[in-house]
């Protein structure tokens, strides 16, 4: 059986804060990783590891990182790797418990950094929020409040808080005002816990609605452990061509391209991220933030 190098949590480390690519990998289950693992772990458990590898890695010389927790998995991980073409696999130190006994820091939860980001934005802005209760109680009595549910429309019809629209976080900026043309009208924007509620709410804050927005504290979560009921099933999502008005439509691009201007978002060319594509020394990863039926009427290759 072949033997791989290993890699120190020093190493490691030196490699993200330089920024150079590395792909840390816990090859144990969610569950286990969640419990315990570093901030930038990202988990691809060995189960999963063929099914995924070839579109989570699409570069072959990529240096990777594997862990576990003495289970055996990174090993066996490392072999099917290798078999598929990787060329850079090697262990960490020790695993788990040696990068905990090298001082390194380990996290609980899944999408720690994301999480993070979230509860980083939600100190320094003041993003506005409101209790499941308060919520309950603005929709029970009549008053002129829109929820706009900013997961992907397959969570939503899973569970939904009642009455709400589906607007995925990346149509937010571009769909709040033709859904609360009203300015007086509030928004309420909520996911299935905190992060998506809060970066959707300060994203319209940052854009100039003018409407009264606030983040549902804890989601659907919060909505639950309240004791208030949730739909399922539902289907209500933004038609783009419904009562379509252009001027509506064309202040929230104006407002989204300010932002992003503002925020130092970078633009390119379908030629040049090609040529990103074609890099042998970095991954270049495209991600259409459309609707999947967008998606599907055209895309780039």
């Amino acid at each position: 059986m072949k033997s791989f190098p290993t890699r120190s949590l020093h190493d490691v480390r030196a490699a993200l804060l330089a920024k150079r690519e590395i792909a840390l990998l816990d090859v144990r289950e969610e569950d286990p990783h969640a419990q315990c693992h570093p901030l930038f772990a990202a988990n691809l458990p060995l189960a999963k590891l063929e099914l995924d590898a070839w579109t989570k890695l699409p570069r072959r010389n990529v240096p990777i990182v594997l862990l576990d927790d003495g289970e055996g998995f990174a090993e066996r991980a490392a072999q099917r790797l290798d078999a598929l073409g990787y060329t850079d696999v090697a262990l960490l130190e020790g695993g788990l418990r040696g990068w905990i006994d090298a001082g390194g820091e380990v996290f609980r939860d899944v999408n720690v950094p994301s999480k993070a980001f979230g509860e980083f934005v939600e100190a320094q802005r003041h993003t506005p929020s409101l209790s499941a209760e308060s919520v309950d109680a603005l929709l029970r009595s009549g008053a002129d409040v829109v929820v706009l549910d900013a997961r992907r429309f397959d969570e939503y019809r899973t569970m939904n808080i009642p009455g709400s629209i589906s607007v995925p976080g990346a149509e937010l900026a571009l769909r709040a005002r033709a859904l609360a043309p009203n300015p007086a009208t509030r928004v309420i924007v909520n996911c299935a816990g905190r992060t998506r509620s809060i970066i959707g709410t300060q994203s319209l804050v940052n854009a100039g609605l003018p409407n009264p927005v606030a983040a549902l504290r804890n989601g659907t979560i919060g909505w639950t452990l309240a004791g208030q009921t949730l739909e399922h099933g539902s289907t209500r999502q933004f038609d783009p061509e419904a009562g379509r008005d252009d001027a509506t439509l064309e202040a929230s691009q104006r407002a989204a391209r300010t932002l992003a201007e503002r925020a130092g978002v970078g633009r390119t060319t379908i030629a040049e991220a090609a040529r990103w594509t074609a890099e042998t020394q970095r991954t270049t990863y495209r991600f259409d933030v459309r609707t999947p039926e967008e998606y599907e009427q055209a895309h780039a290759s």
